[in-house]
């Protein structure tokens, strides 16, 4: 099973980096590799690496993969769909803004 901690940074007042906890599994069956799970790149150079160590992107020839193939249901998804989120997400930290209070004149 793979689990990445990604961080990052909040707001530019903030101190302290916000964590997003990622779980890596098919979309489609929910299968999850192995750190030790191995793909190819088959079309191009036949590298053969762990796609989720580099976003997809092979370390030989540097081709980016926008679809992956489950090694258990061998159905192809969006390499993105296959990560997870849990946790803080800075993308959607939104800085709330008080509105004025609204005073209804007849």
């Amino acid at each position: 099973v793979i689990h990445r901690t990604l961080l990052s940074w909040g707001s530019a007042d903030s101190i302290f980096p916000m964590s997003r906890e990622v779980q890596i599994y098919c979309p489609k069956c929910h299968w999850e590799p192995l750190s030790t799970s191995r793909w190819c790149c088959i079309e191009s150079c036949g590298c053969v690496w762990n796609t989720f160590d580099t976003g997809g992107v092979c370390p030989e020839c540097g081709r980016a993969w926008e679809e992956t193939q489950c090694l258990s249901c061998h159905q192809r998804s969006a390499h993105s769909d296959w990560y997870h989120h849990f946790g803080d997400d800075p993308v959607a930290e939104v800085v709330k803004v008080e509105e004025p209070d609204v005073v209804k004149v007849d």
